[in-house]
């Protein structure tokens, strides 16, 4: 039986390291589309998923998960605010053409 007075070698692992997060763009966009312009909330809304979906995958720096999850909120009310809005516009415009529909 031989003693090696050296410990055994470890093989070394290669990881590549983690993408920088985009927090900081995905809730500027997201707050742009809250008060400029709905495109920005949408843009906000798929940029947001997408480093999500990254950063749990191992890829991306989870450092900015808090960031990104508020701009991809902020992006889907801005979207959402929109379409609520064209939705009950166009109740009120059916109820308006029914009721003069009606009274002739």
């Amino acid at each position: 039986m031989e003693d090696n007075a050296y410990p055994p070698i470890e093989p070394v692992i290669y990881q590549e390291p983690l993408r920088p997060h985009r927090g900081g763009t995905v809730l500027a966009l997201g707050i742009l589309g809250l008060l400029v312009c709905f495109i920005c909330g949408i843009i906000a809304w798929v940029m947001g998923n997408s480093d999500l979906r990254e950063m749990d995958a191992g890829i991306m720096d989870p450092s900015g998960r808090s960031i990104t999850q508020a701009g991809k909120i902020c992006g889907m009310v801005s979207v959402l605010i929109p379409v609520l809005v064209f939705c009950i516009w166009m109740m009120i415009l059916l109820v308006v053409g029914i009721a003069a529909a009606t009274s002739q």
